[in-house]
């Protein structure tokens, strides 16, 4: 009996436009057909569920002996038939006939006129309609159970329903890449929804956001390994006429394993109403981190005030609580400072300041965390064009049995997962830069590590990138100082020192600006250097010489040295 949003084998044949032929198989042409699947891989079935038409082109085909082992795999995911091209070989060969005829499991030609895509759009067109209708139905009913709380099962119940009623893997991800919810027709080994690899997350997050800032209207097409994804954006909600640059950088999205391009309209209509679905969801979490938002604000009010220490103390009483729940030691705290910036009059239009906060709950979320919600320790408030973190590290014991300060976030690692995406979201007219400060362990720390993270921000400003990050241990070294030296200055130095080097290399092609790093870098090692260059020590002292009759310096100096040193560093 034929089931609910399934069409019958024998209707393929019906069709004349899509011009099949059966080679085998025809007491079995009242099967019913749940889907379509297009493969060239020698073993798809993880990405099958059961009662599809695949559709293959005979790459995967090196030997007759390969024929049965893909068979065998189709005739076990128990699929309604297959459907080969004729295109690659000229003519379905004969051991793939017989190894259908042997697992009984119907056999079309695809003549080479017809494209995959004509009989996809067939097969989609018949089994979805009804299907997706219901599919809506569940989905309103979602709507009205997720307006007043969690009671619908989350964004992974919707995407579960787009697995079992559309055969759609699907995950909604953050502008980083970060995994949000997964749903699909499987779980993977820890019972959540289909795994989808960091790296491919990351790319499809980077599309999105690069797609997003053309203002090319959604669903954006990315192919990442060799596989199409449609990607759906998950807007605040909030619309209105705000910048594109105020929301990009922290809307969701909904990664699809298909290509949208084809659909019918109802589908489209449906997958919009699942990323509105979602949306809810989105505003959720948002809303539950306005008590973390406003203790931060309290606290870095109370700060930049200069508050009593006891005042602050009590507000950072109130607030570890919140962020760290069932910590019995008073925790020590980090202070992160971020700043996007945009260039151009229209730019500095943007409300950085919200747009940063976001953007820094987002990088500072911890996908291990226990909890509906990563970033739920983090509490980020901003001011001006700046959003500051508040982070809570729990005391770790020292040897000596005393309470010690954990080590707390690096700057480096901050940028690891998101330098990618965040890069293509700001363009070429946007720059992120972080700053992070040590922990510290009490209210009178505070102000001085808030200072530390912004000074470790202007750092991060002064490097290259779209993104870049600094943190509290370069604060000690020289690069402190170079942020703050005038651009113009720095030109002049620079080009003082080494302009006549490049423009001895650029003739005679000498290498001393290398010849010169290299020098510095062995502390002026005449041996470690020759063998750092793989030279004779004669030909290093005769570039040396050359560096020195241009300039004018003198490379057995300290202040020398150190003069070419700053000069490469701000170069």
């Amino acid at each position: 009996m034929i089931g609910e949003g399934e069409m019958r084998l024998r209707a393929l044949l019906e069709n004349d436009a899509l011009g099949l032929r059966l080679l085998g198989g025809g007491d079995e042409l009242d099967r019913g057909v749940r889907g379509v699947m297009t493969t060239d891989l020698r073993d798809p079935s993880r990405y099958l569920s059961g009662g599809e038409l695949v559709l293959t082109g005979l790459a995967w085909r090196r030997s007759p002996e390969d024929s049965e082992s893909f068979v065998r795999i189709l005739a076990g995911a128990r699929v309604a038939a297959l459907a080969a091209g004729e295109a690659e070989l000229g003519a379905v060969p004969e051991d793939l006939v017989a190894a259908c005829e042997r697992h009984r499991l119907p056999l079309f030609a695809v003549h080479e006129s017809v494209a995959f895509a004509t009989i996809t759009e067939y097969v989609v067109r018949q089994v979805s309609g009804e299907r997706a209708g219901d599919l809506a139905a569940v989905v309103d009913r979602h709507r009205r159970l997720m307006t007043s709380g969690p009671a619908g099962g989350g964004p992974d119940g919707v995407l579960d329903l787009l697995g079992s009623d559309l055969d759609l893997r699907a995950w909604v991800l953050s502008s980083t890449g970060r995994l949000i919810a997964a749903g699909g027709k499987g779980e993977d080994e820890d019972g959540g929804g289909d795994p989808l690899p960091a790296g491919v997350r990351v790319a499809l997050a980077g599309e999105r956001l690069a797609a997003a800032r053309t203002g090319r209207p959604g669903p954006h097409r990315a192919a990442v390994g060799g596989t199409v994804y449609s990607l759906f954006p998950i807007g605040s909600g909030r619309g209105g006429e705000k910048d594109v640059r105020e929301s990009v950088l922290s809307d969701w999205l909904l990664a699809v394993e298909a290509d949208a391009g084809d659909w019918p309209a109802e589908r489209l209509d449906l997958l919009q109403g699942v990323t509105q679905l979602i949306a809810v969801e989105r505003e959720r979490r948002e809303a539950a981190r306005t008590v973390r938002r406003r203790l931060a604000q309290e606290v870095l009010e109370l700060v930049q005030t200069g508050a009593a220490p006891a005042e602050i103390a009590a507000r950072l009483r109130v607030a570890a609580p919140v962020l760290l729940p069932g910590l019995d030691a008073a925790p020590h705290w980090q202070v992160v400072v971020a700043r996007v910036d945009w260039g151009g009059a229209e730019g500095a239009r943007v409300a950085a300041g919200p747009v940063a906060q976001s953007l820094l709950e987002e990088i500072l979320a911890d996908p291990s965390a226990a909890g509906p919600d990563p970033s739920d320790r983090i509490a980020v408030a901003h001011a001006g064009g700046e959003a500051i973190a508040l982070l809570p590290l729990p005391a770790a014991p020292e040897p000596d049995g005393a309470g010690g300060a954990e080590e707390g976030l690096h700057a480096d690692a901050l940028l690891q997962r998101v330098r990618e995406p965040l890069s293509a979201g700001l363009a070429d007219d946007g720059r992120l830069t972080i700053g992070v400060s040590a922990a510290v362990s009490s209210a009178e720390g505070l102000r001085g590590a808030l200072e530390e993270a912004r000074h470790a921000r202007r750092v991060a400003a002064a490097r290259p990138g779209r993104v870049a990050a600094a943190g509290h241990h370069e604060l000690a070294s020289h690069v402190l100082l170079l942020p703050f030296v005038p651009d113009d200055v720095r030109r002049a130095f620079t080009a003082r020192l080494l302009d006549p080097l490049r423009e001895y290399d650029l003739r005679h092609r000498a290498e001393l600006i290398p010849t010169l790093e290299a020098f510095l870098a062995s502390d002026g090692s005449w041996t470690r250097c020759a063998q750092r260059l793989h030279l004779h020590v004669n030909t290093l002292r005769y570039r040396v010489g050359r560096i020195e009759q241009l300039t004018g310096r003198d490379l057995s100096r300290l202040e020398d040295k150190l003069d070419f040193f700053l000069a490469l560093r701000m170069s």
